[in-house]
């Protein structure tokens, strides 16, 4: 077993990962919200007034449920890289001061033979005529 220290994160770095992550979940996100949103506000428009206008049929809804699943997933990346730059930031500075997070590790691959020795090349078995 090896025991290792974090003693520093890259700020630029955690913030991107944390960025994509944040990404990745404000995009279920905004879909979810996103249909619920078009579903509930055509449906409630629909038992709306009758006439002609942009409220015939939820037309606006359903846009702001697209708007919805655009801006959601872009504001949580903006967001979610801010949080992980402040983090790293923060983790950096504890870690100066008390010394950083100690773990061990083990390898579970299978363990690698030494090469083989190196070939032992015989007399040439034909020899030239």
């Amino acid at each position: 077993m090896a025991e290792m220290t974090i003693r520093r994160f890259g700020i630029f770095s955690v913030a991107k990962m944390q960025s994509l992550v944040m990404f990745v979940i404000g995009l279920i996100i905004g879909v979810i919200y996103g249909l619920i949103f078009m579903l509930f506000g055509a449906a409630i428009s629909a038992f709306g007034a009758r006439g002609e206008g942009p409220a015939v049929g939820g037309v606006p809804s359903i846009i702001v449920g697209i708007v919805m699943m655009i801006a959601i997933p872009i504001f949580y990346a903006i967001i979610g890289f801010i949080g992980g730059a402040i983090g790293a930031l923060v983790y950096n500075l504890a870690a100066g001061m008390i010394g950083g997070i100690k773990f061990d590790l083990e390898g579970v691959g299978p363990q690698y033979a030494p090469p083989p020795p190196p070939q032992q090349w015989a007399a040439n078995p034909y020899p030239a005529q």
